[in-house]
C-alpha cells in the first residue's frame, strides 16, 4: 500500500541535470544545450535536460550499429538475453515507486493510475518478452522430401523508438522489449515534456549488463532529434507513437534517405456506444465518465465520443454530470485526488482553444470548460462535457488529447455504425448492451482495432493493439509485435539421394 507520507518525500528530493545514455555511458551534449524541465504539478523547474544535436543523434544511432554488428546482443544465446532483460525488469519493479513519483512530477498523471500504467507495466512487459524470448522457434515448410525450407527469425538491425509523453514508460517497453527480445539494437528517444523517467530505467539497464550500446536514450527536442533519427540512414525501423502531423513528416524523411520501415501508433477519437438494453446504467455512465477523464483525457484510446440511444439521453446526461462533479482535480502525487495535471502549458491552452470552437458553433455545455487552481501554478482544467454535438463539429472530429467529452443522441444501430465510422481515425471503440449476436455484428462494422464491449480499456500484452485508417498501422504488444523487428530469412536446401 502507498502511503502519502512516502510520496510527500519522494516529490522533494533533489533530481541533477540529466545527460544523454549513448553505448552504457552518460555523456553531455556535444554542443553542451540543455532543456528546462517545468513541472505540470506546480510550474516550477525540476531540473535540465541534454539537448541533443546532429552529431548526438549521429553518435546514438552508431554505437547501436556497432553493437549490433559486434554481435554482442544479436547472435548472443536466447537464454543470456533472456536472463539479462528479465534482470532489468526486476531492478525496474524494485524501484517502481520512486521511478513512478518521477514521471508524476515530469508528467502530471495521477499516481494512483500511474504506478501500475507506468514503472510496473513497463518491468512486466519486458519480462513478458524476455520470457518469449527461448520460446518461439522458427519453421520448417511443408515441401517435397528431397527438398527442405527453413525458415529464420533474425534480427533487422538498429531500431528507433519515438514515444509521447503520456504513458513514456509502457508505452516505450511496448517498442524497445520485442525489439531487444529478437536481437536488435535501440535508439530510444522520448518526449521532451516526460523524459526523466527512462533515463532513470537506462541507468538499470548498465546494472542488468546490457551491452554497451545495445540500448541508448537520447533527449532533446523532437523537431531536431526526430527529425535526424527519421533521415539517419543507419537507423533500419523508426517506431512512433505521436501525432498524425509527425507521422507524415516521419514518412517523408524516410523517402529521403534509406526508405527505412516506419510503425506509426496514432491519434484516436474513440466512439464509446450506449444502447438501451446496456444493462447497469449507473455503472455504464460511470465506466464512460472514467474512460475519458482518466489522465485527463490524455490517452490514445480516451473514449471522447459518447453516442447514447435516443430513449436513454437525458438520463446518461443526468448521470454524467452527477458523476462528473465527484471527481476531485489538483496534485497527482496527492491519493486523495482523482486526476492530475494537464502535461504542459502547450497542450492546456490547445484543450482551451476547443472550448472556444465549441462556444463559437453553438455547442451546450453541460459541465466545465475552465482552467482551474491557476495559484496553484500549475496546469490544471475542468471535465468538460458537450451535448447534442453533431458530427460535422471539430469537436466530433477532431483528436483533442484533454479532459473533453462530446455527447451524441442516435436512434438505431445502423446510426450508431454510421457514426462512429465518420471521423479519419480508428483506434479504439466500446459497445453497451446485451444483445450477443449485436455484438459481433458490431465487432465487424466499426472501423476500429479494438472493440470494448461492455468495458472500456484494460490493457493486458497478450493482445495486439494497432489502429485502422489514419490511428496507424502495426501493432504494438502481443507476440504479434515480435514479427515488426524480424526478418524472416528462407533456407532452400536441395536434398540429394546418397551417391552410388
Amino acid at each position: 500500500m502507498i502511503e502519502q507520507h512516502t510520496l510527500d518525500q519522494l516529490r522533494t528530493q533533489h533530481i541533477a541535470p540529466q545527460n544523454l545514455f549513448i553505448a552504457g555511458k552518460w555523456q553531455e551534449a556535444e554542443q553542451g544545450d540543455h532543456l528546462t524541465v517545468t513541472s505540470p504539478i506546480d510550474g516550477k523547474t525540476l531540473t535540465t535536460i541534454a539537448s541533443a544535436a546532429h552529431r548526438d543523434v549521429d553518435l546514438a544511432v552508431t554505437a547501436a550499429r556497432h553493437s549490433f554488428n559486434a554481435q554482442k546482443w544479436s547472435r548472443e544465446k536466447p537464454q543470456v538475453r533472456k536472463h539479462k532483460l528479465l534482470k532489468w525488469a526486476d531492478l525496474i519493479e524494485a524501484q517502481a515507486l520512486e521511478i513512478t513519483v518521477l514521471g508524476v512530477r515530469d508528467n502530471g498523471t495521477e499516481l494512483s493510475m500511474a504506478y501500475k500504467a507506468e514503472a510496473v507495466a513497463c518491468a512486466n512487459c519486458i519480462r513478458y518478452y524476455a520470457e518469449s524470448i527461448d520460446k518461439l522457434a522458427g519453421e520448417i515448410t511443408p515441401t517435397h522430401s528431397k527438398q527442405l525450407g527453413l525458415i529464420h527469425r533474425v534480427p533487422i538491425g538498429v531500431v528507433a523508438a519515438i514515444i509521447p509523453w503520456n504513458f513514456p514508460l509502457s508505452i516505450g517497453a511496448w517498442k524497445i522489449a520485442p525489439a531487444l527480445s529478437v536481437g536488435n539494437s535501440v535508439v530510444l528517444k522520448p518526449s521532451e515534456q516526460a523524459s526523466l523517467a527512462w533515463l532513470a530505467v537506462a541507468a538499470l539497464a548498465n546494472e542488468a549488463d546490457i551491452p554497451e550500446g545495445v540500448f541508448n536514450v537520447i533527449t532533446g527536442k523532437g523537431s531536431l532529434v526526430g527529425k535526424a533519427l527519421g533521415l539517419h540512414q543507419d537507423v533500419d525501423i523508426l517506431t512512433f507513437t505521436g501525432g498524425e502531423v509527425v507521422a507524415k513528416k516521419l514518412h517523408q524523411y524516410a523517402a529521403q534517405s534509406n526508405v527505412k520501415t516506419l510503425y506509426l501508433e496514432l491519434g484516436g477519437k474513440s466512439p464509446n456506444i450506449i444502447f438501451e438494453d446496456c444493462g447497469d446504467l449507473h455503472n455504464v455512465v460511470d465506466s464512460s465518465v472514467k474512460a475519458i477523464f482518466r489522465n485527463n483525457g490524455q490517452v490514445c484510446v480516451a473514449a471522447s465520443r459518447l453516442l447514447v440511444q435516443a430513449p436513454l439521453y437525458e438520463e446518461v446526461k443526468r448521470l454524467l454530470l452527477q458523476l462528473t462533479k465527484k471527481l476531485r482535480i489538483g496534485d497527482p502525487l496527492n491519493l486523495k485526488n482523482h486526476i492530475g495535471a494537464i502535461n504542459n502549458a502547450h497542450q492546456l491552452q490547445s484543450n482551451l482553444d476547443f472550448i472556444n470552437v465549441a462556444h463559437k458553433e453553438g455547442l451546450d455545455l453541460l459541465t466545465g470548460g475552465q482552467q482551474i487552481l491557476n495559484d496553484s501554478g500549475g496546469y490544471y482544467m475542468q471535465p468538460t462535457i458537450f451535448t447534442d454535438v453533431p458530427s460535422t463539429s471539430q469537436l466530433f472530429q477532431n483528436e483533442i488529447f484533454g479532459p473533453l467529452l462530446t455527447v451524441t443522441p442516435f436512434e438505431d444501430e445502423q446510426h450508431a455504425i454510421q457514426l462512429a465510422n465518420s471521423t479519419r481515425y480508428g483506434l479504439a471503440a466500446g459497445v453497451w448492451t446485451q444483445d450477443i449476436s449485436r455484438t459481433h455484428r458490431l465487432l465487424l462494422e466499426i472501423d476500429s482495432g479494438v472493440v470494448h464491449v461492455n468495458c472500456w480499456g484494460g490493457t493486458d500484452m497478450t493482445a495486439p493493439m494497432g489502429g485502422m485508417k489514419q490511428s496507424g498501422n502495426g501493432y504494438d504488444r502481443s507476440l504479434l509485435a515480435v514479427h515488426k523487428f524480424c526478418h524472416y530469412k528462407t533456407g532452400w536446401i536441395a536434398i540429394n539421394e546418397p551417391n552410388a
